[in-house]
């Protein structure tokens, strides 16, 4: 179970916003190019960043809390999705934010 630790906070990052989508209409899921914009190049730049970073040596990854799917210099696939889930997560919270202030909700109420 431990080495599913990473994937498992993932999920709960997930479960925790997604809900955002459903229920406050953050419209994050209706709009896959913007979606891309903000997941895509972060992605790319740290990914870059560890592949480089675990090739050098300069840091690696606990195999006991990450799962044995493994990219080239060690880097689990865990670390891809994080790239993934938080700016999904961030783009969902800042959506859901704006979709109640166009509702007039925390406009000094």
């Amino acid at each position: 179970m431990r080495s599913f630790q990473y994937l498992i906070v993932l999920g709960l990052c997930l479960a925790a916003t997604l809900p955002l989508e459903l229920v406050l209409g953050a419209r994050v899921w209706r709009r896959p190019r913007r979606l891309a914009k903000a997941v895509l190049p972060p992605l790319a730049v740290f990914l870059a960043w560890d592949l480089w970073a675990a090739a050098d040596g300069q840091w690696s990854f606990n195999p006991a809390l990450t799962t044995d799917v493994r990219l080239p210099y060690g880097v689990p696939v865990d670390e891809v999705l994080f790239f993934v889930v938080v700016p999904i997560c961030g783009l969902l919270t800042l959506e859901a934010v704006r979709s109640l202030r166009r509702r007039g909700w925390g406009k000094g109420r």
